[in-house]
């Protein structure tokens, strides 16, 4: 039996990176809603990628408790939800325990490590394209790779990762890591929420491109002014994501069709606060950040959303 791993936040994410553990042999719990966990305790996690289509059997919970005797965390709640989901983790949490933010935005960790003193945690930078296809049923549509911050743990994580089939780099520079995908969800995520469209067919539409453009040139301006040193490609990272992923719609796409509560006050939303707060101007992403704000307030919102 391999390590023992638990996973908060069982969405796209957590049951992507929490299957393919499990399928090397981890001892893995999920802990999510009861639609997925109701499903999984039936059948198993159906694991469908690009290579392999599986049932992988893993255990699955609703409560916090499960995290007991974990010396693993893949934290994936998320972002609006950290520290209530850093709270209830909280009284079951090994004392060794590492927790892997898994997550969008560029400050989940310093935000769990103020909720968690104490505790090992590492950030880490997410390229996966995944969705919930139904209940236990995780969909890949491509990528998996982690980068994930130096600390006491990572490397011995990232030996794990990489045998069971995540490909794992650890790197000192993840803070910068973490603001290009805040670029790249900036760019991206409203835009396929509001239009609902995947990547392939939004670049498509008439001015997007030149809005894609916007948003980049502003993201990169109060990176700049918050002392964040990017890489100079950025503009043309952003604008080759949606050949790599065409059929993909954003998260912020998929948590508005099924009226969750999105992210966007990290995203576009955080590049508006910081840069009011550092004195550059953003309008072309407080303008995409109220879009969706308008709509999540037509289709309310509900409960812990797992990332």
């Amino acid at each position: 039996m391999g390590t023992r791993i638990a996973v908060m936040g069982a969405g796209a994410v957590g049951c992507y990176y929490g299957g393919m553990l499990a399928r090397a042999g981890h001892e893995v719990v999920l802990i999510g809603r009861p639609a997925h966990v109701q499903a999984i305790g039936h059948a198993g996690l159906r694991l469908e990628t690009r290579s392999f289509d599986e049932h992988v059997q893993l255990s699955a919970s609703t409560e916090a408790e499960a995290v007991r005797d974990a010396q693993t965390v893949l934290f994936c709640v998320k972002s609006t939800d950290t520290e209530s989901a850093a709270a209830q983790l909280r009284p079951y949490l090994a004392p060794d325990a590492m927790l892997l933010a898994l997550q969008n935005g560029v400050d989940n960790a310093d935000r769990l490590r103020a909720v968690l003193p104490g505790h090992i945690v590492a950030a880490a930078v997410v390229y996966v394209a995944t969705e919930m296809a139904g209940p236990g049923h995780l969909r890949h549509h491509g990528r998996g790779e982690l980068v994930i911050e130096p600390s006491s743990r990572s490397e011995a994580l990232a030996r794990m990762l990489i045998a069971a089939g995540v490909p794992t780099e650890i790197s000192a520079n993840v803070r910068a890591a973490l603001w290009v995908k805040l670029i790249l969800n900036c760019a991206y995520n409203a835009l396929s929420a509001i239009a609902q469209l995947p990547y392939g067919r939004l670049v498509q539409g008439e001015g997007v491109e030149q809005v894609m453009r916007d948003v980049v040139a502003e993201c990169v301006e109060v990176a700049r002014a918050d002392g964040i040193g990017l890489p100079a490609d950025i503009e043309a990272v952003v604008l080759a994501l949606a050949p790599t992923m065409p059929a993909q719609y954003s998260s912020t796409a998929q948590d508005l069709a099924r009226g969750k509560r999105s992210e966007i006050d990290h995203l576009n939303g955080f590049v508006v606060r910081r840069g009011a707060a550092l004195g550059v101007r953003t309008p072309a992403n407080r303008v995409l950040h109220t879009l969706v704000k308008l709509i999540e307030t037509a289709r309310p919102a509900h409960g812990l959303d797992p990332a």
